[in-house]
């Protein structure tokens, strides 16, 4: 019920995250985190000349994952499997993109598992992480969402610490967007 819920309710987020790269039918692209499917839906859509792989560590996830993109996997366009970011079951340079939404809050070494998306990276692909929450300036927004890092036992970072996190993982040209109202943040960086 929730990873269904997930695809309604981050829609807007998602939509607005993907609106900072430009997506090609030719990409093969990697949703980490995969949920309820909805967003290895939308690059199915687009990448026809492309393939479209999602992981997540949750069993029920990648069911829901499986019902909601059924037609792209009969049609051999989309794959998905159970996963952990921490070993990622796909060779090196194999990803024009690396997606994360609303994922990386979870990942259980952050460094360490932004070292095996850069593996599995093509040079010059890019990793998009879109997140809900972070630490941003708008304090009424802030107060909200570092309620729900509590309650999730999550922690959120700041647009600097993005920066600092992403550099260390051994990503370059790193651009971090924030929709300051919503609370919401995207970086994109390039291997």
């Amino acid at each position: 019920m929730i990873a269904r819920k997930m695809n309604i309710s981050h829609a807007s987020l998602a939509e607005w995250g993907l609106s900072h790269i430009k997506l090609r039918k030719d990409m093969i692209i990697l949703d980490v985190g995969c949920g309820g499917g909805a967003n290895i839906n939308h690059f199915a859509q687009i990448t026809t000349g492309g393939r479209v792989f999602g992981i997540d560590y949750s069993p029920t996830s990648v069911k829901i994952s499986k019902e909601v993109n059924k037609k792209y996997i009969v049609e051999g366009v989309v794959e998905i499997s159970e996963s952990s970011v921490s070993n990622l079951p796909f060779e090196d340079n194999t990803f024009d993109v690396v997606s994360g939404f609303e994922a990386y809050y979870f990942w259980p070494d952050l460094i360490n598992d932004l070292k095996e998306i850069y593996r599995v990276l093509k040079i010059n692909g890019e990793l998009l992480l879109v997140n809900e929450a972070y630490k941003c300036e708008n304090k009424e927004v802030r107060k909200v969402v570092e309620k729900w890092a509590k309650l999730g036992s999550f922690k959120l970072h700041s647009p600097k610490e993005y920066r600092e996190f992403l550099t260390e993982a051994g990503f370059s040209e790193i651009d971090i967007y924030e929709q300051k109202e919503k609370g919401w943040i995207t970086a994109i960086a390039i291997k």
